[in-house]
């Protein structure tokens, strides 16, 4: 066996509560002593309603932001307290999808622009090369890149512009994927097209994290559950 891709142990996340005056009142405790190894190629779910903490959970992961205490540890490199400059480039490997599309895409950038960002970031490639990623990625989506390319997001629907966040985070071709309700603006139609898309990856041995409310879904697509419930995994 190698060693697990992605070690967590003992993870807390709290956020303090002010009332309107700033003055603190108390404070949440979104997870709560979260523990669990993520091996690669696996693909866990994270399943709870809204408010539970899976989202929080997988932005934990990230460091974004950085959790209360505990450890995570991803390809034997510990997460928690690296500087900034070294969080950016483990992040590389750790790209998420977020849960609103449009609150994650610059509405002043064109679709073609949004999915270069990381590989510009990255220093990825030729110009000619990137264009060439792009349109591989907008195609892999199930988006025309000559119909889509040029779009802004305010003109895209919801699912759409979840695709293009979909494309945007493989684009560095990333190890871990973490995607938070995936499935919230997709049509049934878009969703077998999600289905399509995560069978893919998952035949590339990709590693997935996926916080959803849709106990199905996970079940579905996942070859691991974690149920979380006020913060622990219950």
């Amino acid at each position: 066996m190698s060693e697990p891709l992605l070690q967590v142990s003992g993870l807390v996340q709290e956020f303090t509560v002010r009332d309107r005056g700033g003055v603190r009142s108390g404070t949440v405790h979104a997870v709560s002593d979260v523990s669990f190894t993520l091996g690669a190629g696996e693909t866990l779910g994270l399943v709870g309603e809204t408010g539970s903490g899976k989202s929080t959970l997988a932005r934990a992961l990230l460091q974004a932001p950085r959790p209360k205490s505990g450890s995570v540890r991803f390809r034997g490199k510990e997460l928690v307290g690296l500087k900034r400059r070294e969080l950016l480039q483990a992040r590389r490997d750790m790209q998420m999808v977020f849960q609103d599309p449009f609150g994650s895409l610059d509405p002043k950038w064109r679709v073609n622009q949004l999915v270069e960002e990381p590989l510009v970031a990255f220093k990825a490639g030729t110009a000619a090369g990137r264009r060439k990623r792009v349109a591989e990625l907008l195609d892999r989506v199930g988006l025309d890149p000559g119909r889509y390319g040029k779009r802004y997001p305010r003109e895209l629907s919801g699912g759409q512009a979840q695709r293009v966040a979909i494309a945007r985070a493989l684009a560095v071709d990333p190890p871990l994927l973490l995607m938070d309700e995936p499935t919230a603006s997709l049509d049934p139609e878009r969703r077998t097209e999600l289905g399509a898309l995560l069978r893919g990856l998952q035949r590339q041995h990709r590693t997935l994290v996926i916080a959803t409310h849709d106990e199905d879904f996970a079940r579905e697509w996942a070859t691991r559950v974690l149920r979380v419930q006020n913060g622990i995994v219950v």
